[in-house]
């Protein structure tokens, strides 16, 4: 069922907080926390944010993310509830190549799911072959800007070519690692390098 309806029927500052969320997860960034939420908006009182997202909640339209800092994210559509995913297209784990296409909702158990936003990628090529991860997987991709070193990202060279490789960022200096001892690291200044998400789950299909 839409949420359309539900959503003429806000107050204007519900319906602009509701607005920014949708915002936050077009350009995939991570569900914000109150605080984050107030920034955003402009609003100096945590209280009154909290009884603005509170009536959302009670609404339907958003929900809480387990207790979690990054706490406040859009209830899914029922094309998107739990155990489904957009499934957004290709990545090349070999070379580098254009990840997103248009989106597709795929099955994926919720244990699969990250804290955040995730969306789904099908794996071709093998360069991280080493790791388990081989041509035709789908992995489950968290959508994050920032990863802690050894993670396993979708990195985006120069604004272009995203890729699927184990992260390492010294000072000065990006290396994407692939897990195919027949292949060389890439390595990038910082500012060539956007990270689009994390790695946080895999299937495979025998048939």
């Amino acid at each position: 069922m839409s949420l359309r309806p539900q959503i003429a029927a806000l107050t204007r500052r519900q319906r602009d907080i509701h607005a920014c969320l949708e915002d936050r997860e077009a350009q995939g960034l991570p569900p914000p926390s109150l605080d984050e939420l107030c920034r955003a908006m402009g609003v100096s009182s945590r209280g009154s944010m909290h009884k603005h997202v509170q009536g959302l909640i009670e609404g339907g339209l958003v929900e809480r993310m387990d207790g979690r800092h990054r706490g406040v994210r859009l209830r899914r559509e029922s094309g998107e509830g739990p155990g489904r995913l957009p499934l957004l297209g290709r990545i090349a784990a070999g070379r580098p190549i254009e990840a997103l296409s248009n989106p597709e909702p795929v099955e994926v158990p919720e244990r699969l799911h990250g804290g955040g936003r995730c969306y789904a990628l099908e794996v071709r090529g093998d360069s991280m072959v080493e790791e388990g991860i081989l041509a035709g997987d789908w992995i489950v991709v968290e959508s994050r800007e920032h990863a802690r070193n050894g993670e396993i990202v979708v990195a985006l060279s120069d604004g272009e070519a995203a890729t699927l490789k184990r992260i390492e960022q010294r000072p000065g200096v990006v290396v994407l690692h692939p897990a195919n001892a027949a292949l060389a690291p890439l390595e990038y200044s910082p500012e060539r390098v956007q990270i689009q998400g994390v790695l946080v789950g895999q299937m495979r299909s025998y048939r």
